[in-house]
């Protein structure tokens, strides 16, 4: 695990609510307070869906990018806000398969990136998770390299926290 203190917010705003920055992502759950609080879980209802085609369990960032957009524009800043992105599953297994090929990529729960901004700061964390236990970090080390790669790659400044 390791925290970021994301330094440009208007940049790194536009590059969360109105780019495909995140897109690929899983969302998994956020919170934005405004007016009112708004919780959102990110996992999928299938039964809503009529279709019989294979669903992810979380729905991608790009689906709720718009939504959490319309909560968060205006002309007064959040109070708050927190988002719990997950690499998706298959990027999951793909760094897995790079960094610890004999570890079942199943046996991951997620490898997460929780953005949050308190009023006046924006901070990313990032997070791994194990369905089962596990004393190897390899990757979770992979992951806070991916991570901290991905940041550097998109041009979102920051400084480790």
């Amino acid at each position: 695990m390791i925290a970021f203190s994301l330094i440009n917010s208007k940049k790194f705003m536009s590059q969360l609510l109105l780019s495909d920055t995140f897109d690929s992502f899983s969302f998994i759950e956020g919170e934005i307070v405004t007016f009112n609080t708004f919780r959102i879980d990110g996992f999928i209802q299938k039964n809503f869906f009529d279709t019989g085609a294979e669903l992810p369990e979380y729905s991608p960032w790009k689906n709720l990018r718009g939504y959490c957009l319309s909560l968060i524009k205006g002309k007064l800043t959040p109070l708050s806000f927190r988002f719990v992105f997950s690499l998706s599953r298959k990027n999951i297994t793909r760094l897995v398969s790079q960094s610890t090929p004999a570890l079942d990529p199943d046996a991951v729960q997620g490898l997460y990136l929780n953005l949050s901004f308190d009023g006046s700061r924006l901070s990313c964390v990032t997070g791994t998770s194990f369905k089962t236990f596990t004393m190897d970090k390899t990757l979770e080390h992979a992951w806070d390299e991916t991570a901290e790669r991905f940041l550097k790659q998109k041009g979102i400044e920051f400084e480790k926290s």
